[in-house]
């Protein structure tokens, strides 16, 4: 990406929480940008023909919290249908704004804007059909003509949505470029943004600005990069549209919400993002409260304690790069980030279904399960016993203290990252750091530590500390998941510790290892991509997903995606392993890495099928009992 080392930095600032200056733009009684608190959306699941059902799930999405509902739209049919459902809302007595999502049909689309409010569109897909993975290479000329017959497609539809007051959201997903963007750029984040930007410019020149972007992907790392990227890009070209966001297909339950705060989290502690989307594939209310919960923790953070700046020239926001570390006993380097317990004020309750490396007590005869008989034991220095399995543990003002060249954790906060401190770890080879933070905003301030850390040249390892109270385990696993993801996903931390008392032990524990998963840094049990569902959906996806994990789910570091139709199918699946996927009515198509292998196999049959070909392929072990 050595162009982006050309971009303006994309965030306001990345020592104090402030939100992107974007401008407001208006869909139906909501006004979405910088200037309004950010806004919680969900999407229909329900046929959108059914005009009772669908506006029923409109209303509960109402109730719950939400501001906008988008509902799947796929053809004339559908499209003219949103007339009766919007009628059908109203005479319930809402009004709030419902959004069109479109996908391979432009009619559809300028019929969607002469009855909603918003509509979405997908570059990748809106004026070309459907990909074909077939072009490999394109001449600029083939590629200057691509763009003449998206002009002829798209200026259309924008006049209608001038004449109807309409917005649409410009909207790419990773996997689900078109056929000319992919032979040019490949499945990249500059592909992701330039598809973006070539519609926009359309939108400029035709003077229509009534638009919100999105850029999504399943995985966290690129979602999360190309958003930046995007961000930059418009500052460049002087523009400011509102960002919408979200993690495409991350699952249900305690993994989609993880997942889900990891991405969305790592964008809105920068201040990106002005309304968002958790998709889970759980009933779409259920979506609400998890943004909410989201959207309430970032606006707590605009009056966090200052946080002294420091250079950024080692920061790397458009890519992956791993900080280089030294290997101080297995921590660190190359070895997979670790997972400590920090048993400080609490018992060990429950059973985690993962044991973690270390744990932190305050009492070197603590009782642990026999499962934890190979952990570290870290515990204060004065108590410490010498032994290869326990390493001392120091605050920052007693570091003067440590003598020997054994392992020691070195629990430290930014700001004691100070002249003198600095020049004893450049002395000592042998410390981890056990980073601990009280600032509201402790996502900055511990990402300034690891940018100072490599401005000094200081290559120690570190684990990354939070410390929450009076909190549930519904409220920790969004809260944690977005304090903590956007430093894995950069790159940062060698290790993972939560000190949550009012948690049991083993949902702690679980959560550290979900946390590490959902940022993509550690694999420790199977990966679903999981789409939420929709009115395209040909399957009982709720169901079909439970069925799956309970065959699969202990086929630890495996990728498996269930999707509920082809349109975002194949892409999404380029990260996946396996895919089982709608391909109509009663009948699922099973892929492997990207590649259609059993196609409309019943779908009484499928998630055995699915089974043999992972058997087939030796990517199977029998689960142990």
């Amino acid at each position: 990406m050595s162009e982006s080392n050309h971009l303006p930095q994309y965030c306001q600032s990345l020592f104090k929480y402030e939100r992107f200056k974007t401008c407001n733009i208006k869909a139906g009684n909501v006004i979405i940008g910088a200037d309004y608190p950010v806004r919680l959306q969900s999407m229909t699941t329900t046929n959108t023909l059914n005009t009772k059902e669908t506006a029923e799930q409109c209303i509960r999405v109402f109730q719950a919290g939400g501001e906008l509902v988008r509902i799947t739209t796929q053809g004339r049919r559908e499209a003219e249908n949103l007339k009766a459902i919007k009628e059908e809302i109203s005479t319930k007595g809402y009004d709030f704004p419902l959004v069109a999502d479109i996908h391979f049909n432009p009619n559809a689309a300028e019929i969607a804007a002469q009855i909603v409010d918003k509509v979405r569109i997908n570059p990748g897909n809106f004026a070309g059909g459907a990909k074909k993975f077939e072009l490999e290479n394109i001449s600029n000329e083939m590629f200057l003509q691509g763009l003449s017959e998206i002009k002829k497609k798209l200026i259309p539809f924008l006049d209608i949505c001038k004449k109807n007051n309409t917005a649409i959201r410009i909207g790419a997903n990773h996997g689900s470029l078109s056929d000319r963007i992919m032979a040019k750029y490949g499945d990249t984040p500059e592909g992701m943004v330039a598809s973006i930007m070539e519609y926009l410019e359309i939108c400029r020149e035709n003077d229509f600005n009534n638009i919100v972007l999105s850029i999504k992907s399943s995985n966290t790392r690129v979602m999360v990069h190309t958003v930046r990227l995007l961000a930059a890009t418009m500052i460049q070209e002087k523009m400011n549209y509102p960002l919408h966001l979200g993690v495409t297909e991350a699952g249900a339950g305690e993994d989609g919400r993880i997942k889900s705060a990891v991405g969305i989290g790592a964008l809105l502690a920068d201040g990106l993002g002005d309304t968002i989307r958790v998709s889970l594939t759980e009933d779409p209310e259920a979506e609400i409260p998890v943004a909410r919960e989201l959207k309430e923790h970032f606006d707590g953070f605009k009056n966090h304690q200052p946080i002294e700046p420091t250079n950024t020239s080692h920061y790397s926001p458009y890519q992956y790069k791993k900080r280089e570390t030294m290997t101080v006993a297995g921590v660190g380097g190359e070895n997979q980030a670790m997972v400590i317990a920090d048993l400080r004020e609490s018992a060990i309750t429950g059973e985690s279904k993962t044991a973690p490396e270390a744990y932190i007590t305050n009492d070197p005869h603590f009782s642990v399960p026999k499962s934890w008989d190979h952990c570290i034991k870290i515990v204060p220095h004065e108590k410490a016993e010498p032994a290869d399995n326990i390493w001392p543990l120091y605050k920052a003002e007693d570091f003067n203290r440590i003598t020997d060249n054994n392992v020691s954790v070195l629990e430290m906060r930014y700001h004691d990252l100070n002249a003198e401190c600095i020049k004893l770890l450049k002395k000592q080879n042998n410390v981890i750091v056990l980073l601990i933070t009280d600032n509201q905003n402790g996502i900055a301030e511990q990402r300034a530590f690891f940018l100072s850390m490599q401005n000094h040249g200081l290559n120690h390892p570190v684990i990354i500390h939070r410390k929450y109270k009076n909190t549930t385990v519904d409220k920790a696993q969004i809260i944690a998941a977005a304090d903590m993801g956007l430093l894995f996903l950069d790159g940062f931390g060698d290790g993972i510790s939560i000190n949550a008392s009012d948690l049991p032990t083993s949902q702690l524990i679980d959560l550290q290892f979900g946390i590490l998963q959902a940022s993509r840094v550690r694999f420790s049990k199977t990966e679903y991509i999981s789409c939420p569902g929709c009115g395209r959906t040909l399957f009982d996806l709720q169901s079909t997903t439970r069925l799956v994990q309970e065959k699969t789910g202990h086929l630890k570091g495996l990728k498996i995606a269930v999707m509920g139709c082809i349109v975002n199918g194949i892409g999404e699946m380029a990260d996946a392993d396996y895919g089982y996927v709608g391909a109509g009515p009663g009948k699922i198509s099973l892929f492997r890495k990207r590649e259609l292998i059993k196609k409309s196999i019943p779908e009484k049959d499928a998630v055995e099928e699915l089974v043999t070909l992972i058997k087939e392929n030796g990517d199977w072990v029998n689960p142990i009992k």
